[in-house]
C-alpha cells in the first residue's frame, strides 16, 4: 500500500524547462540524503524517486512550515487558562473546562481538513492557504482598536473569517471593554465580576477563527512530507521528524511568547505568534517547485458510504462465497473482464458484508464496467477498503482514554503550579510554560529514540518495532505519569494542611513547582511512543484514498480526549468533593489515582485489540 502514491502522476503538464530544473532536483536531492537525521537505512540514501519531483530536498521547507505554525498555535493559545482567570475572572476549574473544549477543537478542525484535502484539492493546496489565512492574521493584526464599536463590527464580519482570528485576540488584550474589571484574586468565583455575555462572545470568536484557520495545515503537513517519499522506511523517519518539529515549536510558543505575554503584554505576545505564522508560510511558498502532488481521486467516503448503503439494501440475499466460481462479485471497470465481473471473492473478515458487492440478477452493468444503480452495488475494492477501517477501529478506540488523562493532567498541572513556588533563582516560570518541560521530553525522547534506541532494537533483535509495541510501550509509561502526578499532588496537599491554609485559596505553597516536571516527562516520553506509532500504524494500514483522513485519527483521537476530559470533570465534580476552585482544599490527587486505574484498565483492552489485529500491509 505504501507504494502505491509512488505510481501517482502529478496534475501540472511538465515542459523541457521543468525536466532540466528537475534534473537539478534531483542532485540536490542526493546533497540533502537523511544520514544526518540519524537513519541507517540503504533506501534512505537514493532520492525518492529519481524521475519525479519529491525526497529529501523537501524536507527543510516543509520543517519551516511546521515551525511556523506550532509556534503560531501554540503562542495563541497554550497560556488560555491563566488568560482566562487573569483577564477573565472566571473560576480556575471551570478555565481548564474551557480551555479542554478549546483544545479539543483545535484538534478536530484538522479532521476537517483531511477530509477537503482528501476529496477535493490534495494537501498542499488546502495547507497553502489555510497558512496564507495565518498571514491574513499578521497583516490585520495592525488594525487600529481605538474605536469599540468597529471592534464588534470587525468580530461580527465575514467578509474575512480566519484572517481576524488574532486580530480578535489582541483587541481583547487591548480594549478594557472588552474584558471585565480586574478582580483581586482571580480565579475564585464569587469574589469577582464575571465577564458579560458579549465579552464571552469576541474571546471565543478568536478561538473559533484560530481553529478554523489551522483546520487544513495541523496534521495535513505529515500526508504532504509523507507523499514527497517512495520507502516505507523514509516515510518513518519522516514522521519521526514531523513530531520532533511538531513539538519544538510547541515548546517555542510555549516558553518565548507566553514568557512576553506575561511580562511584557499580551498584545505584543498576540503579534509575535502572528509573524511566526508569516515565517512558516514563506518557508512552504519556497519549496513549492518540489513538492510532489499526487493526483486527487474524489471524495473516499462515497465509496465507503456505497458498502454501507449496498449492504444494508442487501441484507436478506443469500450468499455463497466459494471457491466454485457461481458467485460473481462486482470489481468494477478495472477488473480483468471487460463487464467488470469476476468470480474472484471478498476476503472472509466481516463476511456478512459480502453481499454489497455480490452481482446479481437486478443489477444492470454495462461493458466498460460501469453499474447503472451505483448506490445498490459496490466495488470489491470498496468493500475491502471499509473492512480495512472496520478492523483498525477498535484499536483506534483504545488510544482516545490516553489523551482524555494527557488532558486533565495538562491543565490541571497548570492550575497545581499556580499554588506551588515557581521561582528558579530569581527567575519566575510562567505558569502557562510548565507544559513545555512534557513538550521537551517529546523532542528529545523522538530524537533518542530515533538516533540511540530503534537502532540498537535492530541490532539486537534484527527488526524494526511494530507500531502496536511502540503504541503499547506508551500506555505504559503513561500510566506511571499518572501515579507520578498523584504523588507529588499529595505531597504538595501535604504542605498546605501542616501550614493550616486549607481556607486560603491564594496561598502558594513552598513546594517547588519544578516536581511537576516529572510526571510531565513522563508523559512526553509516552507520548513520543504512542502518537508516532499511532500515526505510522493508520497511514500503513488504511486504504490508499484515506491517507490524509489517516493522520488525521491521531487528530480526532486528541480532541475526543479533550472533550471526554472536560465530561469526566464535570462527573467528578458533581459526584464528589475534589475538585472545588480553591485548589488549597482539592483532593485533586484522587482523581490522577482514579485515571491510573482508569488507563491501566484500558491498557488491557488495548493489548486484547493488538493481540486479535493483523496487519494487512506490513510485507509492504
Amino acid at each position: 500500500m505504501f507504494l502505491l502514491l509512488a505510481k501517482l502522476n502529478f496534475v501540472t503538464t511538465v515542459s523541457s524547462k521543468k525536466n532540466s530544473m528537475e534534473g537539478n532536483v534531483t542532485q540536490e536531492q542526493e546533497s540533502l540524503s537523511p544520514s544526518h537525521l540519524g537513519v541507517d537505512h540503504e533506501s534512505l540514501q537514493q532520492p525518492s524517486d529519481s524521475g519525479k519531483k519529491g525526497g529529501w530536498v523537501t524536507f527543510p521547507f516543509l520543517a519551516v512550515a511546521m515551525m511556523g505554525l506550532g509556534v503560531a498555535t501554540s503562542g495563541a493559545l497554550s497560556n488560555l487558562v491563566v488568560y482566562l482567570i487573569q483577564e477573565y475572572n472566571v473560576p480556575s476549574v471551570d478555565a481548564a473546562q474551557i480551555a479542554n473544549i478549546v483544545n479539543g477543537c483545535l484538534s478536530i478542525a484538522p479532521v476537517a481538513g483531511a477530509i477537503v484535502a482528501d476529496a477535493f484539492f490534495g494537501c498542499y493546496p488546502v495547507v497553502a492557504v489555510s497558512m496564507a489565512f495565518s498571514l491574513l492574521v499578521s497583516t490585520h493584526a495592525q488594525t487600529s482598536i481605538h474605536r469599540v464599536h468597529r471592534v464588534i463590527l470587525l468580530i461580527n464580519s465575514t467578509q474575512y473569517p480566519c484572517g481576524q482570528s488574532l486580530v480578535v485576540f489582541t483587541l481583547t488584550a487591548s480594549v478594557q471593554s472588552l474584558r471585565p474589571s480586574p478582580c483581586k484574586q482571580p480565579g475564585f468565583g464569587t469574589a469577582c465580576s464575571p465577564a458579560t455575555s458579549g465579552q464571552m462572545a469576541a474571546l471565543y470568536a478568536g478561538v473559533f477563527l484560530i481553529c478554523v484557520s489551522a483546520a487544513g495545515s495541523r496534521f495535513n503537513q505529515a500526508t504532504m512530507g509523507a507523499d514527497q517519499f517512495d520507502s516505507p522506511a523514509d516515510r518513518d523517519v519522516l514522521f519521526n521528524w514531523f513530531f520532533i518539529f511538531f513539538y519544538a515549536s510547541a515548546v517555542l510558543g510555549s516558553t518565548v511568547i507566553v514568557y512576553v505575554q506575561d511580562t511584557v503584554s499580551w498584545t505584543l505576545g498576540f503579534g509575535i505568534a502572528g509573524a511566526a505564522s508569516v515565517v512558516g508560510l514563506v518557508g512552504l511558498l519556497l519549496g513549492s517547485r518540489y513538492y510532489r502532488r499526487p493526483a486527487v481521486k474524489g471524495s473516499p467516503f462515497t465509496g465507503l458510504a456505497r458498502v454501507v448503503v449496498a449492504a444494508a439494501a442487501r441484507k436478506r440475499t443469500k450468499i455463497k462465497v466459494a471457491t466454485s466460481g457461481e458467485s460473481k462479485f462486482y470489481h468494477g471497470g478495472r477488473s480483468g473482464d471487460g463487464d467488470g465481473k469476476t468470480s474472484s471473492a471478498p476476503t472472509d473478515s466481516f463476511s456478512f458484508l459480502n453481499c454489497a458487492a455480490l452481482v446479481t440478477d437486478d443489477d444492470i452493468i454495462s461493458a466498460d464496467g460501469s453499474v447503472v444503480r451505483p448506490w445498490r452495488i459496490c466495488t470489491v475494492q470498496q468493500l475491502e477498503d471499509f473492512k480495512a477501517v472496520l478492523r483498525i477501529l477498535p484499536l483506534w478506540s483504545a488510544a482516545i482514554f490516553l489523551s482524555v488523562a494527557i488532558g486533565v493532567q495538562i491543565n490541571f498541572t497548570i492550575l497545581q503550579a499556580l499554588a506551588m513556588d515557581r521561582a528558579i533563582g530569581h527567575f519566575k516560570v510562567p505558569a502557562g510554560s510548565m507544559f513545555v518541560s512534557c513538550l521537551l521530553s517529546v523532542v528529545i525522547f523522538l530524537g533518542l529514540l530515533d538516533r540511540v534506541l530503534l537502532p540498537l532494537w535492530r541490532c539486537l533483535t534484527g527488526h524494526t518495532p511494530t507500531p502496536l509495541q511502540r503504541i503499547g510501550a506508551g500506555h505504559v509509561i503513561t500510566v506511571i505519569s499518572m501515579v507520578a502526578s498523584a504523588v507529588i499532588e499529595r505531597r504538595r496537599l501535604a504542605t498546605v494542611h501542616a501550614a493550616e491554609q486549607e481556607g486560603n485559596p491564594g496561598w502558594v505553597s513552598p513546594m517547588s513547582a519544578m516536581w511537576l516536571v516529572l510526571p510531565f516527562a513522563l508523559s512526553g516520553a509516552g507520548e513520543a511512543l504512542h502518537f508516532p506509532g499511532q500515526v505510522t500504524l493508520y497511514y500503513q494500514e488504511f486504504p490508499p484514498a484515506l491517507k490524509n483522513t489517516a493522520t488525521g485519527m491521531v487528530a480526532m483521537i486528541i480532541a475526543l480526549g479533550f472533550y471526554l476530559s472536560t465530561a469526566l470533570i464535570g462527573i467528578v465534580r458533581r459526584t464528589t468533593s475534589w475538585l472545588p476552585d480553591n485548589m488549597n482544599a482539592s483532593r485533586l490527587e484522587n482523581l490522577y489515582w482514579l485515571l491510573a486505574v482508569l488507563v491501566a484498565v484500558n491498557f488491557g483492552y488495548y493489548l486484547t485489540c493488538a493481540r486479535l489485529y493483523k496487519y494487512q500491509n506490513v510485507a509492504k
